[in-house]
């Protein structure tokens, strides 16, 4: 087995998903998402999913946003319109809108 660092950035996503979905979680999945905005970049990098354990939901997804402070971490749960890794964006996306 090849050795891996204790704390990857996958790691740190796994845990923050565990975190708000209350449970385990086991990696599914990493998909490459860019979206766009009237031919504009808003949003691009790699979105991890993630299977819950104990739905619902069944699916969460996972990812590092870097900002001033440093990186952060967004999970969104695979429900409603977050029905995949580019709507789990999406979502995402509108909720920065509004702050």
């Amino acid at each position: 087995m090849p050795y891996r660092p204790m704390n990857t950035l996958l790691d740190t996503i796994q845990r923050t998903v565990e975190a708000t979905v209350k449970g385990p979680v086991t990696h599914r999945e990493s998909v490459a998402v860019v979206e766009t905005f009237r031919g504009q970049t808003v949003w691009e990098g790699m979105v991890e999913v993630f299977d819950v354990a104990e739905p619902p939901p069944a699916v969460a997804y996972g990812w590092a946003v870097e900002s001033d402070q440093g990186p952060q971490y967004v999970t969104v749960k695979g429900r409603g319109p977050a029905d995949s890794p580019l709507a789990a964006v999406r979502v995402w996306l509108v909720s920065q809108s509004k702050k």
